[in-house]
């Protein structure tokens, strides 16, 4: 199996030219009726080998864990030395897996070793420093700014991880702690004691959006995604995605369990047709996907208000499933029909929806 990064070392070795490359994409692209944009690539593993080292790095890490606990046999938090051992055992296997072998399931969990072994070195070291049962009563203030200050500092450790391997999640991970940094600061701002979902949830809304933005800036970088470039914004669709949904569907009163009202869950499908739509003009199916458990719970509970009890749930896979295999199928063809409708300047920077030929 060959990828659209083989493609591009194949020619940047002289092993084909561009232009043989091209033929090949336009070939696959007819095949398989689709245009290359609709088909949101991204490598998860090459082969089993994959699966074989991944389970053996895992192996490995958990051993590190262990032997970092048996440091701080009674320490009342995370240990660091276990996190310390696993960031550098995953930057060595890095090393080889990721930056001699190219594997990406293996980098993938390799890179998330990496940084929450960082944070829990962090995090550890802070407990370790002060009574670990009473410092976060006694200093709320203080533990805020240590934890987002031991967020900022896995972020720069992403950042240098990037730097040195190009794993593409790890632009996602820097953000994901960059928001965490931002939050812990703002909540820490107003007082732990004063923090409620009404100061979070939207905190958590606004990051979602501002890295919903950062993706669509590594999006609109490579219209064609046949760079590294869309394997990043991918990653970043997928964190920015439940960091939207949960939000908006929160404030519909959807995540209130069986109070769930008629109001809601008729509000819930008309704001998932719209993510649906947001999701067909960028290309991206993540923001579908993050919403798909409030959709079903809506619509389980509509079935349920009609009298269906007994067929609910299955009316309810019968109705998404369905509408998401059709969505599926004809992908390329709504998606074309969607963008259509939008200026032509955001049409110049969305992924290009090209018809294919006869």
């Amino acid at each position: 199996m060959y990828t659209e990064d083989d493609l591009r070392t194949a020619v940047a070795s002289g092993a084909i030219s561009a232009e043989a490359a091209d033929a090949l994409r336009n070939s696959v692209r007819t095949t398989r009726e689709a245009p290359a944009t609709d088909e949101e690539h991204f490598r998860l593993i090459n082969s089993f080998n994959d699966i074989f080292v991944t389970i053996a790095a895992v192996l490995l890490l958990v051993a590190m864990a262990g032997i970092g606990q048996a440091f701080t046999p009674n320490i009342d938090g995370p240990p660091p030395f276990s996190g310390l051992l696993i960031a550098a055992a995953a930057w060595g296997m890095a090393e080889y897996f990721t930056r001699q072998r190219r594997m990406p399931l293996p980098s993938i969990v390799l890179l998330l070793a990496f940084v929450g072994g960082v944070f829990v070195t962090l995090l550890g070291t802070i407990v370790m420093s002060f009574d670990g049962s009473n410092f976060g009563e006694n200093n709320a203030t203080l533990a805020g700014l240590l934890l987002s200050g031991a967020a900022l500092v896995t972020a720069g450790a992403a950042w240098v991880h990037w730097k040195r391997f190009m794993v593409p999640i790890t632009i996602a991970a820097g953000a994901a702690a960059l928001s965490a940094t931002a939050i812990g600061l703002i909540v820490t701002a107003f007082g732990p004691a004063n923090v409620s979902d009404n100061i979070v949830i939207p905190l958590v809304f606004v990051a979602g959006i501002a890295v919903f933005a950062f993706a669509m800036r590594w999006d609109m970088s490579d219209r064609e995604r046949q760079t590294r470039r869309s394997d990043v914004a991918f990653w970043l669709h997928l964190l920015a995605a439940p960091m939207i949904a949960h939000p908006l569907f929160h404030w519909l009163g959807v995540t209130g369990g069986e109070n769930i009202g008629m109001g809601a869950a008729i509000g819930l499908l008309v704001g998932y047709v719209a993510l649906g739509i947001v999701a067909l003009a960028i290309d991206r199916r993540a923001l579908l996907v993050s919403a798909l458990a409030y959709v079903l719970a809506a619509l389980t509970f509509l079935f349920d208000r009609f009298g269906a009890v007994e067929l609910n749930v299955a009316l309810t896979a019968l109705v998404i499933g369905s509408a998401l295999l059709t969505l599926s199928a004809f992908w390329s063809p709504i998606r074309r029909t969607v963008v259509t409708k939008l200026p032509n300047d955001i049409q110049q920077r969305l992924p290009q929806t090209l018809a294919l030929p006869a």
